[in-house]
């Protein structure tokens, strides 16, 4: 069981904070945005806008504060169910936010990095391109997933299995449409992919793991 949280004033203004982010990307970027909100549905978004990717992006990098966000209010409210921490002072939400964000950035340059090493960046730099915004629309759909485990629910653990099963299955859908476009590339790149994968794709999460664990 969740331990009473002593105020749900910093969670509102995340909160709050996530939709002025998403509401400025909305206006800055209406027709970028408008395609992003089809992702799902369809490849039209990869398509139009994969050509023009950089490393920095504005509608990109306003949907990546916002992603930051969500994890971070999700990640203290589920450890929140295991250790007892101080949620009214902002302390732990900087330093899991920090922590994300330097996670997620130095991974992406790594992956970048390795890519180029092995020579199958002519893949890779697309598939970090689909892999990158479908983890910014997960972040679209924790905006009311978070607003009811804070302000609805009592936060169980099985919350937390059907949270990161609906985030799963999204990420499954953004790489089914990678390898089902680039199926015979990846063939051809087989042990490199492979390779890469392992390394970059698994090995972290599992450090990530023990250290959380751990500690």
């Amino acid at each position: 069981m969740l331990r009473e949280l002593v105020s749900n004033e910093i969670f509102t203004v995340l909160l709050v904070l996530s939709l002025l982010l998403i509401a400025i990307a909305r206006i800055a970027y209406p027709k970028h945005f408008h395609d992003f909100a089809f992702i799902l549905v369809n490849y039209k978004y990869s398509n139009a806008y994969i050509k023009q990717q950089k490393f920095i992006n504005g509608f990109e990098s306003l949907l990546f504060g916002n992603l930051i966000i969500q994890l971070t209010v999700l990640s203290l409210v589920f450890y929140n169910i295991w250790e007892s921490v101080d949620l009214s002072t902002l302390d732990m939400y900087y330093k899991i936010g920090f922590g994300l964000t330097l996670f997620v950035l130095i991974k992406t340059l790594v992956e970048r990095l390795v890519s180029s090493v092995l020579n199958i960046d002519f893949i890779v730099n697309e598939y970090l391109f689909l892999k990158i915004n479908f983890k910014n629309f997960a972040g679209l759909l924790l905006i009311p997933l978070n607003f009811i485990l804070v302000f609805s629910l009592d936060p169980h653990v099985n919350h937390l299995y059907i949270i990161a099963s609906i985030l799963f299955v999204v990420h499954i859908i953004g790489l089914s449409y990678f390898f089902k476009t680039h199926l015979m590339t990846i063939k051809n790149n087989l042990f490199y992919f492979i390779l890469y994968l392992c390394t970059l794709e698994i090995s972290p999460y599992v450090v990530l793991y023990k250290l959380i664990t751990t500690t």
